[in-house]
């Protein structure tokens, strides 16, 4: 198949393009490399934003298969602009919907659930509590006529492949490079549930699934865990950790636990990276010192937005 990657270059679509050049798929990257300085990994690349219609009508008579991974990822980035952030969250994948008729995988959030206190598969209610959460379930009503697959990602965690930048702003990533730097960490309330996930494990589920007769919505996760859980594990990883614990509530309200047994049941999902692994890659990548500054905004999405809001007018972020 010629798989069209809209948001190519970031933190997942990165993974996923390795894995698609490894296949007998052909790929191509569809990005404006908002978080990067430039593109040279070998394979087909178009630079260009999802707003541009008539360069984005160029590559889709091109694809038998799109890979959506364009957007404004997370609650305070899509928070800056509510207005553009609809506009690539939402209006593009409509404007997709409408104009493409091949084989779609489209990545959405847990963050639609919002809060609630029971285990929640597809059917559950959805309670979106912020632009991010609620543009991005938009977005997958525009798809449930479609040939689609809508992937709800829990909170992921891990290393991506050797280009894109990292994401540090990931509760996992975020602990672990506290860990490494300081010694020590504050847990806000802890009772809150997130689903799990490493972006291996995403990655390999949208190419396993591009030639799937499946459609529909299906939750992504390997574990729930408590906020509160994490200082646990991150000890196994470092005995001298300081855990600092404060009842003040952080400002995320989501609070969700998922089950991921369509998944499981119809697309074979079976991820394969733990928590633990996650937690070893963000060791090694930041003890090793393979970042120059670690602090770089760049590595945040909420960050680096705040830090260059030019870059929320064009080109519009991906991935």
């Amino acid at each position: 198949m010629n798989v069209l990657v809209v948001g190519g270059a970031g933190y997942i679509g990165g993974i996923v393009t390795d894995l698609l050049l490894a296949s007998d798929h052909h790929a191509r990257v569809y990005d404006c490399l908002l978080y990067e300085e430039s593109y040279m990994k070998p394979v087909d690349f178009a630079y260009g934003d999802v707003r541009d219609h008539g360069l984005m009508s160029e590559h889709l008579e091109w694809a038998d298969a799109v890979v959506w991974l364009a957007a404004l990822v997370g609650d305070g980035a899509c928070a800056l602009n509510p207005e553009i952030t609809i506009e690539v969250n939402q209006d593009s994948v409509q404007w997709l919907s409408e104009n493409y008729d091949g084989r779609i995988v489209f990545l959405s959030t847990c963050s639609v659930y919002g809060a609630q206190g029971v285990m929640l598969d597809e059917s559950a209610q959805t309670k979106p509590l912020s632009v991010y959460a609620a543009t991005k379930l938009a977005a997958e009503s525009h798809l449930y006529d479609k040939d689609a697959l809508i992937f709800r990602l829990g909170t992921i965690y891990g290393k991506g492949d050797l280009f894109s930048r990292i994401r540090l702003d990931l509760v996992v990533n975020t602990l672990t490079v506290r860990a490494v730097r300081e010694g020590e960490i504050t847990v806000f309330g802890g009772e809150q549930w997130r689903p799990l996930l490493h972006a291996h494990d995403v990655a390999r589920a949208v190419v396993d699934n591009l030639e799937s007769d499946q459609t529909g919505v299906f939750n992504l996760h390997r574990d729930n865990v408590r906020i509160g859980e994490l200082p646990d594990i991150l000890q196994r990883h470092f005995p001298e950790l300081v855990v600092h614990h404060t009842d003040l509530s952080f400002e995320d309200a989501r609070n969700y636990q998922v089950s991921s047994d369509k998944a499981r049941s119809l697309l074979k999902f079976d991820p394969a990276s733990t928590i633990d692994q996650g937690i070893e890659e963000i060791r090694a990548i930041i003890g090793q010192r393979r970042l120059k500054d670690v602090n770089n905004a760049r590595y945040t999405n909420h960050g680096f937005l705040s830090a260059n809001s030019d870059h929320l007018h064009y080109p519009i972020p991906s991935g």
